[in-house]
């Protein structure tokens, strides 16, 4: 298989619509990542400081 990057050209310019859906794309991935560490990582925490888990205080 051919590598497509040696056909690029150095001089030539990246079409705008390739440009705008490449950061569509990466936006789109930053988003994901935050509201997955939202629902796993920051609410589980929340929710967890305002449960008491510790059953020997009792």
């Amino acid at each position: 298989m051919e590598n497509p990057f040696k056909k690029i050209l150095h001089n030539e310019e990246v079409p705008e619509l390739l440009k705008e859906k490449v950061m569509n794309d990466i936006s789109f991935i930053k988003l994901s990542i935050d509201i997955a560490d939202l629902f796993v990582v920051k609410y589980p925490n929340t929710i967890g400081s305002f449960l008491p888990t510790d059953k020997k205080k009792k």
